[in-house]
């Protein structure tokens, strides 16, 4: 599930939101009221229950062959995610939304590497919302490796010491440490 070209998305539980007005989320760490989406390279950042913790890593052209090796694996593609164990079965059961959103209103968020979009102004969908479907075959279909783990913390310190690209997502929610 991606954008179109001139498009970007915003993924949702809910399925009844006919326009997204600009809003500070509880966790915000910006004062400012922004409507978030995401665009194709940040799609699949998404492809979980909203408020599931996951630990995201990809290669870029900064990436080691010895850290996409311990991280990401042999054969195993260029992306890996990773959620806790008591998550699977809200990512097998969950309905997930997306919604297309017209990219004109949208800028680039986040420094020094993007990873959103947000607008200052209220946005209207171009259509309906579409059902995600299976978030497994989404993620094999991507060639995204996914993982299942007891606890995020160990993968997380390791993909964040590498060299490889990554980006943490409701980590709050996961299991402690240890």
């Amino acid at each position: 599930m991606y954008p179109e070209p001139g498009e970007v998305l915003h993924f949702s539980e809910d399925p009844t939101i006919d326009r997204f007005v600009p809003h500070t989320a509880p966790t915000a760490r910006q004062p400012e009221a922004y409507v978030w989406a995401v665009d194709r390279d940040r799609s699949p950042d998404y492809w979980f229950p909203r408020a599931c913790p996951r630990a995201m890593a990809w290669v870029t052209a900064d990436t080691t062959a010895t850290d996409r090796d311990a991280i990401i694996g042999r054969g195993g593609g260029e992306r890996v995610h990773a959620i806790e164990y008591g998550w699977f079965d809200m990512l097998r059961s969950v309905t997930l939304y997306a919604y297309r959103l017209p990219a004109a209103p949208f800028r680039p968020f986040g420094d020094p590497v993007p990873h959103a979009c947000v607008a200052t102004v209220p946005v209207a969908p171009i259509a309906p919302p579409h059902k995600v479907g299976d978030l497994l075959k989404l993620h094999e279909h991507a060639g995204i490796q996914l993982r299942i783990l007891p606890n995020l913390w160990g993968f997380w310190d390791a993909v964040t010491a590498s060299s490889l690209g990554f980006s943490g997502i409701r980590l709050r929610a996961a299991r402690p440490r240890g």
